[in-house]
């Protein structure tokens, strides 16, 4: 049957057909299944997920360089030493759920970009802005939970200065052909303390801190975390591979 006559087909039937369904058990689909999943305790991770941070050790961080992890765990959280640099992690992810747990410093010094400014990578490359936006003005697509020089956060539900913030990142990664040539572009979800504030946002390219968002081919890359110079402090990090 041609196209044409196959649409046209279609559109005369297709009211004729739905009305000929009285059964509800031909619209029921069983198969795929859902996997079951253990969510974990509450607070905690679910029982598939990849733990990247729990006070424990910083075995899945390392420097850019490859060196061991410079910042300094106190007890169940891990803080940026000035100057070190940024953390990676060893392993590499594509599509992810990403949470973890960060505060700014308990002291307010500075404002605007130079107040509890850290940031989240996914990839290795797009950022996902963390700044003390507690009454704290700076500009819109660079306070807490912007795509950094991308998208300007829908609100600003940031708990007061040095109480622990949550951040729930869903992320779908961009696709590049054999050629290098993009062919799709990633996504990115975000929620801060349980509330939305990227709802299912493109990813345009990279988000530098001078210039337009470039698209270099890649495949999967590691979560980083930013030494901005400001002793932000992270804890209960973990990811889930989707």
């Amino acid at each position: 049957m041609k196209p044409l006559f196959f649409l046209l087909f279609l559109f005369l039937t297709g009211p004729f057909l739905s009305a000929q369904i009285t059964d509800p058990v031909a619209t029921e689909v069983w198969d795929p299944e859902p996997r079951a999943v253990d969510p974990g305790p509450v607070n905690g991770p679910p029982a598939d997920a990849y733990i990247l941070f729990d006070g424990t050790n910083t075995d899945q961080w390392e420097h850019l360089n490859g060196k061991a992890v410079g910042w300094k765990q106190e007890g169940t959280h891990l803080t940026v030493a000035k100057g070190t640099g940024d953390i990676q992690t060893k392993k590499v992810f594509g599509d992810c759920q990403l949470h973890l747990e960060w505060r700014s410093p308990l002291v307010i010094e500075g404002e605007g970009q130079g107040r509890g400014n850290s940031g989240v990578f996914l990839q290795g490359i797009y950022e996902v802005q963390i700044l003390d936006s507690y009454q704290n003005r700076t500009y819109s697509n660079g306070q807490a939970g912007a795509i950094y020089k991308q998208h300007i956060p829908l609100v600003n539900p940031l708990r007061p200065t040095g109480e622990w913030n949550t951040y729930d990142i869903i992320f779908k990664a961009p696709r590049f052909n054999d050629n290098g040539m993009k062919v799709a572009s990633g996504y990115i979800t975000v929620l801060i303390n349980g509330v939305l504030v990227q709802n299912h946002v493109e990813i345009k390219g990279t988000t530098p801190y001078i210039g337009l968002p470039q698209n270099e081919p890649h495949g999967p890359g590691p979560i980083k975390l930013q030494d901005h110079s400001n002793p932000v402090s992270f804890r209960n990090i973990w990811i889930r591979e989707l």
